[in-house]
């Protein structure tokens, strides 16, 4: 099978195509440089001359709070963007697989969300990310909607890397303790996709490490699977964290029940795939 994977250089991306390339399938991984998928010419050139089965698109806007700010810029690469990749795919009617998110639900209750729940996203990025799922829906067949959170990956930026070096600089961290979800490590996320792609079991995911936990929960974690239990970690609220400038869902929980009625190996647990990532990583 021959796969168009978008986002190479981000966190996701590179670990799709490490996967697919362990497995012998063909992965085409693109990046920005090689098509900007805010160009729909583009789009439709590399995607076709590609001669693939199926496009992963990973590619994302993800600076959360920043969005706030760059509305344009949020909306063309991630509902946009989508846009452009699912008209290629439904011309060339092939499969296609978005990665979204848990915000864009409202973040409300203390019930794990079902994939088909209704969306009503908090803040840009959320609502970007819901565009971009209304037109992959509207315009492929063959699509697959899957919603990760809280991810950490190799290749990239992320809150365990964040968390080691305040740990190191500062000695202590304020850890939002209201936001209840479960973190997503992508090289376990990637497995899955790698194997759901192969499939014809389209529709809405939800795919996160199982368990549940809060920001201040997975930091202690981070620290006691590091070593550093001399890190002090104190659990603030969300109001009192004034470097937000997007409204986070409080909660994040989400139902991957699906994913066994389907047939699909649900993730490690969150704990486990922790320890296994500082394995993987300097720091």
């Amino acid at each position: 099978m021959r796969i168009l994977v978008t986002g190479v250089k981000g966190q996701l991306g590179h670990d799709v195509v490490n996967e697919m390339e362990k497995r012998g399938l063909t992965a085409v991984g693109v990046d920005v440089e090689e098509m900007d998928i805010t160009d729909k010419a583009a789009c439709e050139k590399v995607i076709t001359e590609a001669g693939v089965d199926a496009v992963i698109h990973c590619a994302a806007y993800t600076a959360v709070d920043a969005a706030e700010d760059n509305v344009d810029v949020c909306r063309r690469v991630n509902a946009d963007g989508t846009r452009n990749i699912a008209e290629v795919c439904k011309k060339l009617d092939i499969k296609m697989m978005y990665i979204s998110t848990d915000y864009v639900f409202d973040g409300q209750g203390t019930r794990p969300w079902e994939p088909d729940d209704e969306r009503h996203p908090l803040n840009v990025y959320g609502q970007t990310k819901y565009e971009g799922e209304l037109a992959v829906e509207e315009l492929v067949k063959k699509f697959f909607t899957v919603r990760i959170a809280w991810v950490f990956g190799v290749n990239g930026k992320n809150f365990i890397k964040t968390m080691l070096r305040i740990g190191k600089e500062r000695g202590a961290a304020n850890v939002v303790d209201d936001q209840i979800g479960s973190p997503t490590y992508t090289y376990d996320l990637a497995r899955l996709l790698v194997d759901m792609i192969q499939t014809d079991k389209y529709g809405r995911y939800h795919a996160t490490n199982e368990g549940l936990c809060s920001w201040y929960e997975f930091a202690c974690e981070i620290f006691r699977a590091a070593g550093m239990d001399e890190v002090k970690v104190t659990p603030v609220h969300s109001d009192e964290y004034p470097a937000s400038k997007a409204k986070r869902p409080m909660n994040s929980r989400m139902s991957k029940e699906k994913l066994s009625d389907n047939g699909f190996e649900r993730l490690p647990e969150w704990k486990d795939a922790v320890a296994r990532y500082l394995k993987e990583i300097t720091w």
